[in-house]
C-alpha cells in the first residue's frame, strides 16, 4: 500500500503513512493547514462557480490540528516533490518538515507541478513500481 497526495492531500497522506507505516509520495504538501484555513472560516463563494457559496467551519479547524503528525515514524518511507516556485505553500516549510526524507526540489516550478511527467519516473522507482511497457 502507497499513498499519493497533492497539497492538502499530501498532508493527508503523512497522516495516513504515519498511521500505517505505508510509503507516501507528497507533492508540495500543505504543512500547516490548520494556520493557513483559519483565516477562511465564513462563508464563500466556489473559484468555479460564483453562484455557488459554501460554509468554511471552524471545527474543520479543529479536525485539521487533530490530523498533525509529529516527528515521522519512518521518514525513509515518505518522498516529498516540492516546486521553489509554489505560489500557495512555502517551499522552506516543506523541506523542513521532512528532513530525513527523499526529497527532489524543483528550481521554480508551480503548486500544480505542471512538468510532473517528468517526475514521474523517480515517483515509480520510490515505489518499488515499473511503468507499463
Amino acid at each position: 500500500m502507497a499513498v499519493i497526495g497533492s497539497s492538502l492531500g499530501g498532508f493527508y497522506a503523512t497522516w495516513l503513512a504515519a498511521q500505517r507505516g505505508c510509503k507516501a509520495v507528497l507533492l508540495n504538501p500543505a504543512i500547516h493547514p490548520a494556520r493557513d484555513l483559519a483565516k477562511y472560516i465564513g462563508e464563500h463563494t466556489a473559484w468555479h462557480d460564483p453562484a455557488e457559496r459554501f460554509h468554511f467551519a471552524s471545527e474543520f479547524v479543529d479536525e485539521l490540528c487533530a490530523l498533525e503528525v509529529g516527528p515521522l515514524p519512518n521518514p525513509e518511507r515518505v518522498w516529498a516533490l516540492i516546486a521553489k516556485g509554489d505560489e500557495v505553500l512555502d517551499w522552506h516549510e516543506m523541506t523542513a518538515r521532512y528532513p530525513n526524507s527523499p526529497q527532489v526540489v524543483i528550481e521554480g516550478g508551480n503548486h500544480a507541478i505542471s512538468n510532473f511527467e517528468q517526475y514521474l519516473p523517480r515517483l515509480l522507482r520510490f515505489l518499488d513500481l515499473q511503468p507499463a511497457p
